[in-house]
């Protein structure tokens, strides 16, 4: 039976993996040391040969004639563990494996020793798939595991693995392979497998591949199948890159501002049933290496992705763009992209975006409605206007600044043992502990601490004089609820219950030019908003 190309070819020991050397050769170290961990965690994208190694170190802590840190391929356990048939290893896949149920049966087999290697090796391939409680399950064995266990997880999304788990593993990141290394890898595999394979189209498998050895393997197989010179042609042919005409000419209607002529194309492509999602994302690949082009024109060719002859067409698209417009252009299908994945409508979703890149966007920030701003300030202004004020004796001029003053509403507040009259700014002291109080009230009542930010305070014999800059606090100040509480909290901090008097020093000028100031802040911040929206 034919057997794939890329299950033939993998790597047996850690000198076939390419491009993980900083990898390999720490573990082959620590394999010739014996001072191999109980728990590995083995991370990067697909087809960087995490699941691979796992199974070269599985067989070499096991092998019986081990040599320099890798398995000798010819004892038992070597021969039985290629063909999945030694028990002492257990490939576990977390995608359909990720019940907690799942790994309590793993738990329980762990107890027993292993049958005829040296450990019993768990590998646990896609770790991130398992669930919550499964990982909480999986911890305890693994943060204390029998000696003769050992555990290898590998994953894609290393950011869904819990820290709990990561914190006990030696973590490997694998590196995305480097392209002339895949290449050299399938003209390699090509000469044993007697296919013809060119030096370009090498090249191009493996840029297609985006680092993934198994993904460029895989390639060369499905070509092999399609001619029998497997060319750059050839590559872009099967792999569906070759004919898309119709991408530069969407591209040279986004670029030409031409309407009309980007939303026909779309409409021919979707009664052809192309994949709008697909071409979005095929657009921002081309993009993209309108944006190398034009970031980096001297080495753009090398991270390309392209066939030859567009290379032309895109440096023309390249010369009539500006590096900020192609960047718009790709925050902007990057977006739709993503609102793709959930609209019931994917069509619409692509059309507005392809409008929005054709320039049919307000550059003006829109009208803002300021009627209900104006509202406020003067409902604000009504209400400064209006405080209560002390009036002057007939023929006395008014005292500056005007300031309010307010006794405190509790029933049960103790009586002044000083005359309040009579009182000197020299008999008033500063109260040293006021700060220790604020903080203190932050915690009782935030709303009404809040307008005490700021204030002083001082005290002569029972009584202590509170000195606000809110004039807003004298409303507060003025319900009962808030003056006991305000109270109870003095008396819990300076131990002594007094008779609270406040004022508010800041005239009714000085406050509405404050309250005018924050106004003006927030309008230029709507203003500000709505440009960004609009923009």
């Amino acid at each position: 039976m034919y057997k794939a190309l890329y299950r033939k070819w993998r790597p047996m020991t850690f000198d076939d993996v390419i491009s993980q050397q900083q990898t390999t050769d720490t573990l082959k170290r620590q394999i010739i040391s014996g001072k191999t961990a109980h728990a590995y965690l083995f991370t990067g994208s697909r087809g960087t040969g995490k699941t691979t190694c796992a199974r070269i170190l599985a067989k070499a802590v096991n092998c019986r004639n081990m040599k320099d840190g890798n398995p000798c391929l010819e004892c038992d356990i070597c021969r039985d563990a290629d063909t999945d048939a030694l028990t002492d290893i257990i490939e576990i896949d977390a995608a359909s494996n990720n019940g907690v149920d799942d790994i309590r049966d793993l738990r329980d087999g762990a107890v027993y020793t292993p049958e005829r290697g040296k450990y019993k090796i768990y590998i646990i391939d896609e770790v991130h798939m398992l669930s919550q409680s499964a990982f909480n399950a999986l911890l305890k064995i693994m943060e204390e595991p029998p000696e003769y266990v050992k555990f290898i997880l590998a994953t894609t999304e290393i950011h869904k693995v819990p820290a709990t788990i990561t914190s006990r593993c030696q973590r490997y990141d694998f590196r995305r392979i480097k392209p002339e290394d895949i290449a050299a890898r399938l003209q390699y595999i090509a000469s044993q497998e007697d296919i013809d394979l060119t030096e370009d189209g090498a090249a191009l498998i493996a840029k297609l591949a985006d680092g993934g050895m198994r993904d460029a393997v895989s390639l060369l197989d499905q070509c092999s199948a399609v001619a029998e010179q497997i060319n750059a042609e050839t590559v872009s042919r099967t792999a569906g890159i070759a004919g898309r005409e119709y991408l530069y000419k969407l591209l040279g209607a986004i670029t030409g501002k031409d309407t009309p002529e980007a939303l026909s194309i779309t409409g021919q492509l979707y009664d052809m049933s192309k994949d709008l999602t697909r071409l979005c994302e095929e657009l921002i690949a081309q993009l993209r290496n309108i944006m190398l082009l034009k970031a980096s024109p001297t080495n753009a060719e090398q991270l390309i992705v392209c066939m030859p002859d567009e290379m032309e067409q895109l440096r023309q698209l390249a010369e009539g763009s500006e590096l900020e417009t192609v960047l718009w252009y790709l925050s902007e299908l990057q977006e739709c992209r993503e609102r793709m994945q959930r609209a019931m409508n994917k069509r619409v979703e692509f059309e507005m975006a392809l409008i929005k890149l054709c320039g049919n966007r307000s550059n003006s920030p829109a009208a803002i409605d300021n009627s209900e701003i104006y509202d406020k300030i003067k409902q604000l202004e009504n209400k400064i206007n209006s405080a209560p004020r002390t009036a002057p004796a007939p023929g006395q001029a008014p005292q500056q600044p005007e300031v309010l003053e307010a006794k405190s509403p509790s029933d049960d507040e103790p009586r002044p043992n000083v005359d309040i009259k009579k009182l000197k700014p020299e008999d008033i002291k500063p109260c040293e502990r006021w700060e220790d109080v604020l903080e203190e009230f932050r915690k009782v009542n935030p709303a009404v601490a809040g307008s005490l930010d700021g204030s002083i305070a001082g005290i002569a014999g029972n009584v202590i004089f509170i000195t606000s800059k809110n004039r807003f606090f004298m409303n507060l100040f003025k319900v009962k609820e808030n003056a006991l509480s305000l109270g109870m909290t003095i008396n819990n901090v300076l131990g002594q219950r007094f008779v609270i008097r406040a004022r508010c020093a800041t005239s009714v000028e000085e406050q509405k030019n404050m309250a005018d100031q924050l106004i003006q802040k927030a309008i230029n911040s709507s203003i500000e908003t709505a440009v960004d929206n609009n923009m």
